[in-house]
């Protein structure tokens, strides 16, 4: 317990007191944080026009520089570094959107398993509203759809400032729209904005086999009860893919002794096969 206790603290900081801790911005009329601090990116979803923002959304900075034609060279070397290190660890020890889903879940209701194709559609939305759509109409489409942005950025926005609620039109009841969805189904679901929809989400994921910070699944200790699977916040069974594309790697299921953290490559044991029949005893 003590690990999902320091996954929380580092949770709400990070979300409270780091990234959006502008509190001066959410005072009406609301105003902006003009520190040089804001041309820098966090390593989690950060909306850029929250009023307490401090710094930069990463995947808002990678369609700024799509849209300008440009490659960031300094943001992708610093984002590939941090993903080799510790691939999706972001996502399960930094993200306040996380925290807010898992806490969802707890509600009593009726649950949804998320199907395994689907956590494929954020590959997808990468491609299509942050680099294609972008690209080629010049808007940062995701950004302008994104439920963290609609909920950290354009409902306070609205909340404290009159002239942007006369601004309010159709694209903001949609944003509302997804953002009820995404919060909805977060009650039924294990974390689904993280593993059907965030772009970064996806970013990360590519480097989780190839990372430095790594899960081990010992064969031998396993007795295959599912507790790695119903503590899992992305709903893995450890033992059929220790480093599963969907693991954010909060380290919850090394609660378990057959799990355990590894630095390098390391061994990872791999599913036990049921032997092949004897042709003699058939």
């Amino acid at each position: 317990m003590h690990r999902i206790l320091f996954r929380r603290i580092v949770q709400s900081f990070l979300g409270v007191g780091v990234t959006n801790g502008y509190l001066k911005g959410f005072i009406p009329p609301g105003t902006l944080w003009q520190g040089q601090s804001r041309g820098f990116c966090v390593p989690a979803l950060n909306c850029y026009a929250c009023p307490g923002s401090i710094f930069a959304c990463p995947i808002g900075t990678l369609q700024h520089f799509v849209i300008i034609r440009a490659v960031p060279m300094y943001f992708l070397g610093f984002f590939v570094a941090f993903s080799m290190a510790i691939g999706r660890m972001a996502c399960g020890t930094l993200c306040p959107f996380g925290y807010l889903q898992e806490t969802l879940y707890k509600f009593r209701s009726s649950k949804l398993k998320i199907p395994a194709w689907m956590t494929y559609i954020r590959y997808a939305i990468l491609v299509g509203l942050v680099f294609i759509i972008p690209y080629y109409t010049l808007q940062p489409w995701f950004s302008k759809l994104c439920p963290v942005g609609t909920l950290i950025g354009g409902l306070p926005w609205v909340t404290v400032n009159p002239e942007i609620r006369l601004m309010i039109h159709e694209l903001f009841w949609v944003k509302i729209a997804i953002l009820i969805t995404v919060v909805s189904f977060s009650a039924l679901s294990k974390r689904p904005f993280c593993r059907v929809i965030c772009p970064l989400g996806a970013i990360f994921s590519l480097f989780n086999r190839v990372s430095i910070l790594r899960l081990r699944w010992d064969e031998v200790l396993c007795t295959h009860c599912d507790k790695c699977t119903r503590i899992c916040p992305m709903d893995i069974s450890i033992y059929k893919d220790a480093n599963n594309h969907n693991c954010i790697r909060c380290l919850d299921c090394s609660q378990c002794p057959a799990v355990s953290v590894t630095i390098g490559p390391g061994r990872v044991t791999e599913p036990a096969r049921e032997p092949a029949a004897d042709p003699g005893l058939a």
